[in-house]
Parts: C-alpha cells; structure tokens; sequence
C-alpha cells in the first residue's frame, strides 16, 4: 500500500535530497573498482612473482598494495557520507523497510571491518613474514571484497524487486523472510554484472597506467608486465560481462517492464518495437533524433520481432518515470553499451595478436586506446549506475514506496547547503587522493630511472619484500 502523488505534491526536499546522493553515489563509485577487484589483481601478480621468482612481479604487488591502502582510506570517507545519506535524507524508506533488506548493509559493514584488518595485515606483512605466509594471508581478501558487494547489491536488487514480506493492514511489512529479501529475482543477475564489471573496470584502469608509460618511451620489463597481466584480466571478463549485461537486461525486460520502456524509450505497448540509439523522448511520446532500427527492440528483448514490448503508458503517469528521465535512462544505457561494445573490439585486437604472435601489440594506436580503455570504464560504470536508479522511477522501492513518501522533513534550503559542504569536502578528499598518488609515483619511478644501484628511497622505511628469498631487502 502507499499513497498515490502527483507531481505538484513532490515535496521540495526531493530535489536537493536525490542531487546530493546522486553526487555522492556517483563519487564513491570511481573508488569501488579498485576496491573490489585490486585484491585480486594484487595477489595474481603476487603470485606470479614468487612462483617465477620474478622481482619486477613482487615489486609491482607491494607498490598496488600501497594504492590498494590508499584507495580503502579514501573509500572509507566516502563510503561512510553515503551510510550516513541513507537514514538523514531517506528516513521514511528506512523506518518502513530497514527491517526488511537492512541485512544487506550489515553484511556489508562486516565485510568492510573485515577487510580493513586484511589490508593492514597484507601490508605489513611485506619484508615481515615469510613470502609463503603472507601470500596465504592476503588470499581472503577477494572474497571478502566481493562480500561486500554481495551486502550493497542484496540491498539494491531488493529495491529493484522487493520480495520477503507481506503488508498488514495500514501498509507495513510483516512476515519477513530474510532469505527471500536477499535473495531476490534480480540479485544473480545484477550481482554478477555488478562484479565482473568491476574485474573489466579495474583491469582496464590499472593497465592504463602502464600503456601511458609505454607512449612516454617507458617500455622495460616492468612497464610490459604492469601492462599484461591486469589487462589480460580485464581482456579476458570484457566478453563474459557483455554477456552477463545481455541477460540483465533480459531480466529487466520480465521483471521491470517499466524500467525496461524508459531505457529503450518505449511510448506505447506493442509488437515490432524498433530500437532508438540515443534519441530524445518528448512529453507526446515521439522521439526526437537518435538513429532508429525497426524491430530490433522486440528482437532484442524476445528474439522474435512480434515480442510484445510494454511502453510507459501501460502505467499511469504517477507511476512512471517522466519523459525527461526516461532519456536520462535511455542515454546512459545506450552509452554504457556502446562502451562495452569497444572494449570487446579491443579485447580482441589483444587476443589475435597474442594468439598469432605470442607477444603485445606494437601499435602505439592500441596503447592510446589502451589508456583510455580504463576512464571508459568507469563512465560504463556510471552509466549502469543512473540506469539502475534513473530507470527505477518514481519508486524508491518498486512499486512499493515512491522517493517522494521516502524524502527526509528537513527545509530543502539546509538540504542545499549541506551539499555545498559535501562537495567541498569531496573536492578536498579526492584532491588529497590524486596527491597521494601522484607523490607515490614520483618516488617510485625515480629509484626506477635512476643508473647503477638504487639509491635509498622513502620505500625503505615501509613494509616491503617478502622475508624468506632475502634479496627483495
């Protein structure tokens, strides 16, 4: 049960509310890549270092090792604004539904203390335990990264397809079934999209650094394998997320049929649907510009062009997304996919190079788009971001509680002055961030470029090598 508003009784809070969540989210996303998928890409390199007994692998490992740190600092200021976002603008979504899917951010505040205390111990470990040791030490810490996204994605799939209750009389959910809750009809697919997304992201991000080195001249053993491996890693999941995002979208199709219309800015319910890249939904329902091919949309959707495909006059116009956010939808999916698309063409320039010649890509055009691959990433990532969320509207809960019931009491001025502060505050944090990593890299290639034996560095006094080989000292 909920109340049904029309777009005059919006209260002016919403505006402000959605604006600085919306900032906050799409900042906090930049840092989630590396969050979840470093680890990992970390201890593959790790790995490869002390199986070959590969110095130029370790010295890579403990350097991402150092960002990983950095990047969990930042993550935690972040990730913190947003938890404190959740019940100071959305009180109402919270008070009604906390007992709900409020699992999902327990499971992932545990995750999160757990892999805090991983990072530290994986850190220090360096130059202070035998290498066999610490490599063991750092292997939980992909699982628990991908725990913690399994806490934030049950929650939001929850959002997108809330199951596990049933409503008394005035409208309150009882009966919950926390299985159910977590384990919605979206979950599977938007975790997976959501995770793979960010193996592909951080892969791409990682090995831009290096094939920005390789541009500048910097083409040693060191900048080769920084470049190889993550880059191999995120080569290899690009064609299993494009797959993974086809069956989402699928899922979308079924499961939400009015996010499915405004991200394929469908007007009317009908057979033979055709597909708008790009193009701009008007208030009457026709599109303006965009490239249009009939029927594809229903080809897409059921593999037959007489798919029948639900338009977003099926619903009232109090329960749809207005034709505004319908092509903020429509563009950020469509944007989304032709980045996946380009990356799949890239990936497989990497692959038939390789596979015919055993070696990289000579083209300085491969290591320019190679650079660029991995900002790419991260806008795909936002994309998929205000697609999910966009998409969703008016609800905050699907078709269960609309933002608007959700939106905190607090005077929309305070609302707006409190995200003049944050953004201050993320200016600075980040800022602070580039800085950090900025001083990182200066220290570490001087050592790098530097003739004859390496002179002493601030490395030294920090935690790294392992122990055991005694020449990593």
């Amino acid at each position: 049960m909920h109340t049904v508003l029309s777009l005059a009784d919006v209260p002016p809070q919403t505006l402000p509310a959605r604006s600085m969540m919306a900032f906050t989210l799409a900042s906090h996303i930049i840092l989630v890549p590396l969050g979840v998928a470093l680890p990992l890409i970390t201890l593959i390199m790790h790995g490869y270092g002390l199986r070959r007994n590969d110095e130029t692998a370790l010295l890579l490992a403990r350097r991402w090792s150092a960002v990983m740190a950095v990047q969990f600092a930042i993550g935690v200021v972040t990730g913190t604004v947003l938890s404190f976002e959740f019940g100071l603008l959305w009180p109402g979504m919270l008070g009604r539904w906390g007992d709900v899917f409020g699992i999902g951010f327990g499971v992932e505040a545990w995750a999160f203390f757990l892999e805090a205390v991983l990072i530290a111990v994986y850190l220090y470990g360096w130059r202070r335990l035998p290498s066999r040791t610490h490599f063991l030490l750092g292997l939980p810490l992909p699982f628990v990264a991908l725990l913690g996204a399994f806490g934030i994605l049950a929650a939001n799939s929850w959002m997108n397809t809330p199951r596990g209750f049933t409503l008394d009389a005035v409208g309150n959910p009882v009966d919950v079934s926390v299985w159910k809750a977590v384990f919605t009809p979206m979950f599977g697919p938007q975790y997976w999209h959501f995770v793979v997304a960010m193996f592909v992201t951080a892969g791409y991000v990682v090995a831009g650094v290096y094939a920005t080195g390789w541009l500048r001249g910097r083409r040693d053993r060191y900048h080769r394998l920084g470049f190889t491996i993550p880059f191999t890693f995120a080569a290899v999941f690009t064609p299993v997320q494009f797959v993974l995002g086809d069956s989402i979208a699928r899922q979308v199709f079924h499961k939400q049929p009015v996010k499915f219309a405004a991200m394929e800015i469908v007007w009317n319910t009908d057979t033979h649907q055709a597909e708008y890249l790009y193009g701009r939904l008007r208030p009457d329902g026709s599109v303006a510009g965009g490239i249009r091919i009939p029927q594809l949309d229903s080809i897409l959707a059921g593999f037959r062009p007489d798919t029948k495909v639900t338009g977003l006059t099926s619903v009232p116009a109090a329960d749809r997304p207005t034709p505004a956010e319908a092509t903020i939808a429509h563009f950020a999916f469509d944007t989304m996919v032709f980045i996946g698309s380009l990356l799949i063409l890239l990936a497989l320039w990497y692959a038939l190079v390789w596979l015919r010649r055993r070696r990289l890509p000579a083209s300085p055009w491969f290591y320019r788009v190679a650079a660029c691959a991995g900002v790419a990433s991260v806008v795909a990532v936002e994309c998929g971001w205000i697609t999910t969320e966009v998409g969703r509207q008016p609800w905050i809960v699907y078709q269960n509680m609309r933002v608007a019931e959700a939106v905190t009491s607090t005077r929309a001025g305070a609302l707006w002055l409190m995200f003049a502060l944050v953004i201050v505050v993320y200016v600075f944090v980040f800022g602070s961030f580039l800085v950090v990593l900025l001083k990182m890299r200066s220290r570490w290639r001087k050592p790098d470029t530097a003739g004859g034996p390496p002179p002493p560095t601030p490395e030294t006094d920090t935690p790294y090598g392992p122990r055991s080989a005694g020449r990593f000292l």
